[in-house]
């Protein structure tokens, strides 16, 4: 990702969850604690993770505390097979997004945090700068020499995540039982990958079809279900409305994104954002489809950072906002969390996803053709 990590030097920190005042909390659905991705680029996993916890918390389980690191391991080998087949001439980095932990956790399993960190020898932090570095280095080593390359080279692949990583256990105690992932998957997480749906809103591919989209860290070619920008917004308030969370990929570098201030606006060009105070009824740009399309065009909107929408508020004046959970630890005015408002949404969105039983009716029946076909 093109964000990996930003230190929020913010000197008042309050609890999780807390909003100021200036936003009123309409709807607070239940999440996990916030996480820190720290020195990676693994928003893609934190952001869709703690978005399946939500749903274990949603179905009455208590909300497991779940690993990020086991889905990151079994996607870099991932990346690796594919790096080679296609002689280096593919993306290789932390990078990923949604869809990638939904296909790791139906295919590995999951585990708890408590039987695989991915933090080894006293770390206290993540730090994958070294580790996809050496694995890098390899892989384009393999790719220089005589054919046929060595059929074992995913043992050093492996090695070199065992050695950054730690090695995952075969099998774990958790709560007085004993699993394997995909046992835990199946009997603790209830994870079902069909419960998820994938959704975008770009106007270069027909709506209501789903389609590859083209950013750098779709190296999986991932698709997803093109609707309407308003159908895509409405589609996500109505989840929160009902009790549902969404996994949120965005652009979060663009003018008007100010976590360290709890907020992320879209401001005409020539408004002031910045200041002492962040003034959240100020005029923003109204949604267009046609000029999030040219912000994409022109790449300015990119594919950023992942993040968990969990709620929805409104400010004084009754703007629309979203309540996101980030993963960049605690810090800032909101306790991890920002207040992104609906033309900021509307702007700068990618991907998002969202359980399929959040979804009406109509929706379920165009996503179901689309898969036929």
């Amino acid at each position: 990702m093109r964000v990996l990590v930003i230190i929020l030097t913010v000197l008042c920190a309050v609890q999780v969850n807390a909003q100021t005042n200036e936003i009123i909390v309409q709807k607070k659905n239940a999440a996990t604690a916030v996480k820190n991705q720290a020195q990676t680029g693994t928003c893609w996993c934190f952001s869709t993770t703690s978005l399946v916890e939500s749903e274990c918390i949603r179905k009455g389980a208590p909300g497991p505390d779940l690993s990020e690191m086991f889905t990151v391991r079994n996607m870099y080998m991932e990346k690796a097979l594919n790096y080679i087949r296609r002689q280096g001439a593919a993306r290789f980095d932390e990078g990923g997004l949604g869809h990638d932990v939904i296909h790791a956790m139906a295919t590995y399993g999951i585990m708890p945090e408590s039987a695989y960190s991915g933090l080894i020898n006293g770390q206290t932090q993540h730090n994958h700068t070294q580790l996809v570095g050496e694995l890098r280095s390899y892989l384009d080593s393999l790719l220089k020499i005589k054919r046929p390359i060595p059929d074992n080279w995913q043992e050093r692949v492996t090695a070199i995540l065992d050695q950054y990583l730690g090695k995952p256990p075969a099998s774990f105690e958790y709560n007085g039982h004993t699993y394997t992932p995909l046992t835990f998957a199946k009997e603790v997480v209830k994870f079902d990958p069909a419960d998820y749906a994938f959704f975008t809103s770009f106007s270069h591919h027909p709506f209501y079809q789903s389609f590859v989209v083209e950013v750098p860290d779709n190296f999986s070619n991932g698709a997803y279900y093109n609707v309407p920008l308003n159908e895509l917004i409405s589609l996500t308030k109505t989840a929160i409305q009902n009790g549902y969370t969404v996994m949120w990929d965005a652009d979060a570098s663009n003018r008007g994104w100010m976590p360290g201030k709890g907020y992320a606006l879209a401001p005409a060009e020539d408004a002031p954002i910045m200041g002492s105070t962040i003034d959240p009824d100020q005029q923003e740009r109204p949604n267009s489809q046609e000029y999030r399309q040219r912000l994409y065009e022109e790449l300015v909107t990119q594919d950023d950072h992942l993040m968990h929408i969990t709620g929805l508020g409104k400010s004084p004046k009754g703007k629309d906002f979203f309540i996101v959970k980030n993963s960049w630890g605690t810090n800032g005015p909101l306790g991890g969390y920002v207040n992104v408002s609906e033309p900021y949404f509307a702007i700068n969105t990618i991907t998002i996803i969202v359980p399929k039983a959040a979804l009406d009716k109509s929706i379920k029946e165009k996503l179901a053709m689309a898969m036929k076909n």
